[in-house]
């Protein structure tokens, strides 16, 4: 599949309107690594985050499956279907040639007045040291991580930089193109990463009552099972000596 789409709502920004536009962009690099680099760009008051594939990923993504950038696009529009806030889409798309990725890109609308919450936890932020804050984020969070394992999805990335608040307490979910469908023990594995990544800084940020209670709220529980606290004990013990 080669194609780039744009939304209609922003059809009307010449920069937007093709790949080739979009890889003239010049803009505020964030980031780059050997695959993509992500540029921030103001057009008529409004910021965006233009996202630039050069590769698609590791081994045959190049020829089959989904390149990353296609799976990063493909992810968020499942977050919107089932009712996840996450980042607005603005237009997306690749170019393949001979059957081989060439290039691909992804655009989407800042979310204004937000936060990463790894952000928060580096600064000392005093929301975290708020118990009706928490509590109001820690259902959100685990609601939405609830919703992607119930659709045997996992996000494989679930850190706190990729979860952002905004100043009214509303939790996005960005940044997922690794994320991906699972059954059967494989999907019990990653519901753990999953999990085990979020506890990561929870662990040096939160009370243990909070982090247990975010679990029970992922649940739907007021008590642990005895499969809850076997699960518990993998959640812990997943960075057991990589960190």
């Amino acid at each position: 599949m080669s194609g780039w789409f744009v939304e209609p709502a922003y059809a009307g920004l010449d920069d937007f309107t093709s790949l080739d536009s979009v890889f003239a962009i010049e803009g505020k690099r964030l980031t780059r690594d050997p695959l993509s680099e992500v540029v921030l760009i103001e057009r008529d008051g409004v910021r965006y985050y233009v996202k630039r594939y050069w590769d698609a990923g590791k081994g045959l993504r190049h020829y089959i499956g989904r390149p990353r950038v296609k799976a990063e696009w493909q992810n968020l529009k499942y977050f919107a279907k089932w009712g996840i806030p996450t980042a607005p889409i603005v237009a997306y798309g690749l170019e393949r040639r001979a059957g081989s990725f060439v290039r691909g890109a992804l655009i989407t609308r800042e979310l204004e007045n937000t936060a990463d919450l790894a952000a928060l936890a580096r600064h000392d932020d005093p929301r975290l040291r708020d118990p009706r804050w928490v509590d109001v984020v820690s259902r959100q969070l685990a609601r939405a991580t609830r919703t992607l394992h119930d659709h045997h999805f996992t996000h494989n990335d679930l850190k706190w930089r990729n979860l952002l608040v905004d100043d009214r307490e509303q939790l996005f979910l960005i940044d997922c193109p690794t994320g991906a469908f699972w059954w059967g023990p494989l999907l019990r594995r990653r519901i753990t990463k999953d999990l085990a990544c979020l506890d990561k800084v929870a662990k040096y940020t939160l009370t243990r009552s909070q982090r247990l209670r975010f679990y029970l709220q992922y649940r739907g529980r007021e008590h642990l099972s005895a499969s809850d606290k076997r699960r518990i004990r993998q959640i812990v013990g997943y960075f057991e000596g990589r960190e």
